[in-house]
């Protein structure tokens, strides 16, 4: 029996690998990876795919120091700038994804985090989106407190974004204005709030396949079902520009590496995957069973009829509202 098929059997049973085989597990054969993958998957979250959506709430300005970003004060890039959208902005855009039958829709916000005053204006324009729509919404508005989250949950927000990026060792040379810990503790007060969380990263920051198993290990930790996989897109005027981009089949590898760690959880391939000849074919093989449809944040993304027919080839049960 080979590695893989050992590592496959163990977790189908129930049982769980470790960070030593997981390395080890990383640089198997492809082919093979995928196939495992791929049954634990269905194993575990059967032919289910989850699809959604976002808006980019508040552009540019961005406090804070993230190298990979375009929205960053502290990087010249070509981002657009403007101030937190009005509540009556958002239910339009809404409006328009829950014509399209998507569950869920995620307001994405620049900055470390909103203010009160802000947090407010939000929990309207999501009281209108629940009033008007059937979506589910999510929310990306910084390193918020309990008490924030709480006021989101009660004007109906069910799920929090908020990426890891990268292992705790890696993040220092990420990012410098906020820490790690920062997150960790955002996090934890969202699920203290009640809320779900949302919680990945961005590979091809320079990081190693220690860091991304490490990453992997603490979302696993911090009981995260639902893990945006980004494929980094080197935005000219970052201090990434000239990372070396990864390849689809580089993403496949991560995330066939991420099922055996996260078997039931949504392996969600996000940002960058427009820049894959395949549009993210490969890596829905490879068993991500969850993507942001439609645009990113600051780049163009992939239609959802696109999406629709892509996973349907592909035996996947799209959980689309209107069908």
């Amino acid at each position: 029996m080979s590695f893989v098929s050992e590592l496959k059997d163990r977790v189908l049973a129930g049982g769980s690998i470790t960070r030593e085989e997981a390395i080890r597990l990383y640089d198997e054969n492809l082919d093979e990876l995928k196939a495992a993958a791929t049954e634990i998957r269905v194993k575990f979250c059967g032919s289910r795919f989850d699809m959604c959506t976002i808006i980019n709430g508040k552009s540019g300005k961005c406090s804070e120091n993230c190298k990979f970003c375009s929205q960053s004060a502290h990087h010249n890039t070509c981002a657009e700038v403007y101030p937190l959208l009005s509540a009556d902005v958002i239910l339009e855009d809404a409006k328009r994804v829950d014509k399209q039958g998507v569950l869920r829709y995620s307001i994405v916000t620049s900055g470390r985090k909103l203010s009160d005053i802000e947090v407010d204006l939000m929990c309207d324009a999501v009281r209108k989106i629940k009033a008007e729509t059937n979506l589910s919404v999510c929310v990306s508005f910084g390193l918020l407190n309990k008490e924030q989250f709480v006021k989101l949950k009660e004007a109906g927000v069910s799920r929090v974004h908020n990426n890891l990026e990268t292992s705790e060792e890696f993040f220092p040379s990420i990012c410098t204005t906020h820490k790690y810990e920062d997150k960790i503790n955002s996090i934890m007060a969202a699920r203290e709030a009640g809320l779900d969380v949302c919680s990945g990263g961005i590979f091809g920051l320079g990081e190693t396949k220690f860091d991304r198993i490490s990453m992997a290990f603490k979302a696993k930790e911090l009981g995260v079902k639902s893990i945006p996989m980004n494929m980094l897109n080197p935005i000219p005027g970052t201090p990434l520009e000239n990372n070396k981009r990864l390849t689809s089949e580089d993403m496949q590898r991560i995330i066939a590496t991420f099922r055996f760690i996260l078997p039931d959880g949504d392996l969600r391939l996000a940002g960058g995957r427009g820049l894959m000849d395949d549009k993210g074919f490969g890596c829905f093989e490879a068993s991500s069973n969850a993507a942001i449809t439609g645009d990113m944040l600051t780049t163009a993304g992939i239609t959802v009829e696109t999406d629709k027919e892509m996973l349907s080839a592909l035996g996947y049960e799209v959980r689309f509202r209107n069908e």
